[in-house]
């Protein structure tokens, strides 16, 4: 009896052990991808802050208009008007990120639901994807008035079709790539079971395609952000969007150049957010890529 109890207690400890090694692994695994993320993050903006510099000091645009780094920085923190300023631009910002996420939001469960609609239908694909096809290769710009005189200018509903458009053709291929390419050997023994199209669809096509729709999401944040700014430089007058006009117009050049870094800096870290989410759901399921 004591060497059953003492093979129990043994067992227990290890297997707590064991637990214990593999939370310490997964927060080791959670830091390091945080980290490489921010290290890109960081690079990708250091070389973009030298680009701007270099193109402000180097291209001989008069100091009045071109405004670089220091001097968003100087006109945001440093000056004795920058309370002033960022209480004008950061409600800017706070709209256009508020579209830029109507759009993203819409476009990809738009472009999912018609990624699994195609998967599930030869007849859905063949009758919609001409469509889809056709508003590929019209210019957003060019249809934008039509769009804002079905939904009305300023709505809502017009910033989010707008956002939608630019979002949903990239990021349906990626998604309908993603779903093409899952195991036939899994598909099959779903089929052997008894599970018809709809259950391969869930169990192993988009389980699988989950690499493509993180792709997708990352490159729909620029492109989210893109059609925001769209919509409200066409349609609601509100946002970044909408102010980058009167800036201009009324020679304001400190406020334009900063309004732009501003959503730059923000778009750049949705973007590396997207990635940090995707390396530790793809880590959990063992579907990373290896690193050495």
């Amino acid at each position: 009896m004591t060497v059953i109890v003492e093979d129990a207690r043994t067992k227990a400890a290890d297997d707590e052990a064991a637990e214990a090694r593999i939370v310490r692994e997964r927060r080791s695994a959670l830091r390091k991808t945080v980290l490489r993320s921010l290290g890109s993050a960081g690079i990708t903006l250091l070389v973009l802050l030298l680009l701007w510099q270099a193109v402000v000091s180097f291209t001989g645009i008069s100091s009045f208009i071109a405004k670089g780094p220091l001097d968003v920085w100087e006109f945001l923190f440093g000056s004795e008007d920058a309370a002033e300023h960022r209480a004008q631009l950061f409600p800017l910002v706070g709209q256009t990120l508020a579209d830029s996420a109507l759009g993203f939001v819409v476009g990809m469960a738009v472009a999912i639901v018609l990624a699994v609609a195609f998967s599930l239908s030869r007849a859905i694909e063949a009758g919609v994807m001409p469509l889809v096809l056709l508003l590929r290769t019209i210019p957003l710009v060019s249809i934008a008035p039509v769009i804002i005189l079905m939904t009305g200018r300023g709505t809502t509903a017009s910033v989010a079709v707008i956002g939608t458009i630019v979002v949903v053709f990239p990021a349906l291929a990626s998604v309908l790539f993603g779903l093409s390419r899952a195991s036939q050997q899994s598909l099959d023994v779903v089929h052997v079971f008894g599970g018809g199209r709809l259950m391969s669809l869930v169990k192993v096509n988009m389980p699988g395609a989950l690499p493509s729709i993180f792709a997708a999401a990352r490159v729909s944040v620029p492109g989210a952000v893109t059609g925001a700014l769209l919509a409200e430089w066409l349609s609601t007058g509100t946002g970044i969007g909408g102010a980058i006009l009167k800036f201009n117009a009324q020679a304001q050049f400190s406020e334009l150049w900063t309004s732009i870094a501003l959503i730059t800096i923000i778009t750049l870290v949705s973007y590396n957010l997207v990635q940090i989410i995707e390396n530790i759901v793809l880590d959990r399921m063992g579907m990373g890529v290896p690193r050495r």
